[in-house]
């Protein structure tokens, strides 16, 4: 019976080493793909959130900034200002001299 257990120990010994291996090699794998994935990613020149946000700010400002100047322009011409989204009204052309 003694020599069974013997047996029965080495072998749990084994399988708990293995196994512990086996979770480690997963680990490391985990981690290289991490990294292989960042390194891909970082090279195919990806824009930041930071920057996204930074540059939709810019383009707010820069559509409230055009509205704001419409709005000048139309009070300083004397016709009432375009609603956002409209198109404006292109000026009429004086006729052409001799037609």
């Amino acid at each position: 019976m003694q020599s069974e257990n013997r047996i029965f120990e080495d072998l749990s010994k084994m399988l708990n080493g293995l196994a512990g291996t086996v979770a480690g090699m997963g680990r490391e794998a985990q981690d290289t793909g991490r990294e292989r994935m960042r390194a891909w990613l970082g090279g195919m020149d990806f824009v930041g959130r930071d920057e996204f946000e930074a540059v939709k700010a810019m383009a707010a400002a820069a559509r409230d900034e055009v509205a704001a100047l419409k709005a000048e322009l139309a009070s300083l011409k004397g016709s009432p200002p375009a609603r956002p989204g409209e198109p404006g009204i292109a000026p009429e052309m004086p006729p052409a001299a001799g037609i």
